[in-house]
């Protein structure tokens, strides 16, 4: 651990301005809230300033060279995204606003796959970016949303998954990688391989995941990946949307306008090919570049040592809570289940919004709130947690 620290300490926070910036006032800033927005390096902020300084230029749409260079700059950081996930394809990749829109997305241009009386199954450990545009879809034509039950610690119980895999033979699973409340890692891999006997799609909120752990989506076998830029390094207003390429043909465009068509005339319009087909309008243009050296960024870290660092971290922080009297910790970690560096807690006699405003003062950033995800946190009895993300 010690050469850990000293590893991410010293060698990676300089990199960060906002860190920098305040130890050079005097005050040290802790943030731990990173599953809500990670906070940006100098690299990804200098990529993303001197494309609007200097490269800016609208893209597939001028024959000048500066559109040119842009169009060549926003289409490598597609790919270098598609090398991230280990897509063998830069046009399998969707540029979105971030996960809540790749999911829309899908709920949208899928949708003709479903008929009256079809089921999805999701999770009770959903963000609701995960829920609600399941339920809009079920509304609308008429479906059964389906919730595979949790324990009391949090984890997925695997036995009801397949269960009622086998029971509603859903036409689609949507599931998260990891929870952003309870910081549960779910058992992905397993899931995925279950539904796919029952030919089932499977959609994978990769939001809490990505910028944390190695994700190939070959491996995996998903039919679909979402995750935001933000929490990954990266700027807000870019997100991605991994689709595998043979499913391209049974969508349906999300949004219509400029660049997503080929033809428009009077009697109709025809579409471009995918991706374009699902990116109508200018896109973050710049924010998909920075978003590229946040990619960049990560890489260059390697992600197996970011691994060990946070859950070193992790562990230590969940023995010094759990240790203390009228601390109640969530998530399967009590039960040494596997959890992500998501820590989730309450203080007996303390609201977590009280928590938050204190720790404000120390310069300890921490959510406090039910995080987007409640059904899981009724399930477990509670209304809201303070939550420290590492």
């Amino acid at each position: 651990m010690a050469n850990l620290d000293r590893l991410f300490g010293k060698g990676i926070q300089p990199q960060f301005p906002i860190f920098t910036s305040n130890a050079s006032k005097g005050a040290s800033l802790h943030y731990l809230d990173s599953a809500a927005s990670s906070q940006k390096p100098e690299v990804v902020i200098e990529r993303l300033n001197r494309y609007l300084s200097f490269e800016h230029a609208n893209i597939n749409r001028g024959a000048y060279s500066l559109s040119a260079q842009a169009t060549d700059n926003y289409e490598n950081a597609r790919a270098t995204v598609a090398e991230l996930l280990g897509a063998k394809q830069p046009d399998s990749i969707i540029f979105t606003r971030g996960t809540t829109e790749s999911i829309n997305l899908v709920s949208h241009a899928f949708e003709n796959y479903f008929s009256q009386g079809d089921s999805i199954l999701i999770t009770l450990l959903e963000h609701h970016s995960n829920i609600v545009p399941w339920q809009l879809l079920a509304h609308r034509r008429k479906l059964n949303l389906v919730f595979a039950e949790i324990s009391d610690h949090g984890e997925l119980d695997l036995q009801d998954f397949v269960q009622k895999l086998r029971r509603f033979r859903p036409k689609l699973v949507s599931i998260a990688h990891t929870s952003n409340a309870l910081g549960t890692v779910l058992p992905i891999a397993e899931a995925i391989a279950e539904a796919k006997k029952v030919n089932c799609r499977v959609v994978v909120d990769a939001a809490q995941a990505v910028a944390h752990t190695k994700l190939d989506v070959e491996s995996l076998g998903c039919d679909f990946l979402a995750f935001s830029g933000h929490k990954m390094y990266g700027p807000t207003g870019i997100g991605v949307l991994y689709v595998r390429p043979d499913l391209y043909p049974k969508m349906e465009p999300f949004q219509g306008g400029g660049g997503m068509i080929q033809s428009v005339a009077i009697e109709g319009s025809t579409w471009a090919e995918a991706p374009q087909k699902f990116e109508a309008g200018t896109p973050a243009i710049g924010e998909a570049i920075a978003l590229g050296a946040a990619v960049e960024f990560l890489r260059n870290l390697d992600l197996a040592a970011i691994e060990e660092y946070e859950s070193a971290l992790f562990h230590r922080a969940f023995e010094m809570l759990s240790s203390q009297v009228g601390v109640e910790v969530y998530g399967p970690a009590v039960k040494q289940g596997k959890q992500s560096s998501i820590l989730s807690f309450n203080i007996k006699g303390i609201h977590p919004h009280d928590l938050s405003t204190v720790a404000d003062t120390l310069n300890v950033y921490i959510r406090a709130g039910h995080h987007c995800a409640m059904p899981a946190l009724k399930r477990l009895g509670v209304h809201s947690t303070a939550r420290a993300s590492l």
